[in-house]
């Protein structure tokens, strides 16, 4: 009689004791989810988050030198080795590459940003893309001094018409990342001199007012 008590009371405790084991394993996952709740941190896909503010650079000097300052402005570096060509949609955050003029100015007409990247411009007149650390993309061009009040502000309450060069030019000696989220474009680049294939190339678009809904280009 006391050997059926004995047992029974052992099972009870061992019952007690795999409980309170599964429920201390529960707790540093519950309260690390408690504490990442209070502090107002969630992980959203890009496509869920703002478009980035269009970057200017105030400074002048060469272009090679102007890319290098905006490229550690937005913090990216260059495509890796094993990635001489990649679609946008898996090159790595954080990264920067080249997109042809064409392949840019189809993304942007048909809304789809997929573009192929090239670690190389394979064209002098190629336009950068900047991969930013939130997965969203910036349209690296050179624009006139004079756009600088448009296009800075967090808040934008109309678009801005602008032209946007692949290259420095009298015209356009500013660098500029411009949000590629927020740019409508009714037509494809065209080169400044239809003869000269090196010639640097313009894009005509809209910078999307900030009270705009973003516009269907995915993961941007």
């Amino acid at each position: 009689m006391s050997f059926r008590f004995s047992l029974r009371h052992n099972r009870r405790y061992l019952t007690y004791a795999l409980m309170s084991l599964l429920l201390m394993s529960l707790l540093p996952a519950s309260l690390h989810a408690a504490r990442g709740a209070n502090s107002g941190k969630m992980e959203v896909l890009p496509s869920q988050k703002a478009a980035p503010a269009a970057v200017f650079l105030e400074a002048q000097g060469s272009e090679a030198d102007l890319r290098r300052q905006l490229r550690l402005k937005t913090g990216v570096v260059e495509l890796g080795a094993e990635l001489p060509q990649t679609r946008f949609s898996v090159a790595p955050v954080g990264t920067f590459g080249f997109a042809p003029q064409q392949g840019l100015g189809l993304a942007l007409v048909s809304q789809s940003p997929d573009m192929l990247l090239e670690r190389a411009a394979p064209a002098s007149n190629a336009y950068e893309i900047h991969k930013l650390a939130d997965g969203s993309a910036l349209v690296v061009g050179f624009v006139s001094a004079d756009l600088k009040p448009q296009l800075t502000p967090q808040l934008r309450p109309k678009n801005i018409r602008l032209s946007l060069y692949s290259n420095q030019t009298d015209k356009a000696s500013h660098i500029v990342g411009v949000p590629l989220s927020k740019l409508a474009v009714d037509q494809m680049p065209h080169r400044l001199d239809p003869k000269n294939p090196n010639s640097p190339v313009v894009l005509e678009m809209d910078l999307q007012s900030s009270s705009n809904r973003q516009s269907p280009h995915g993961a941007q």
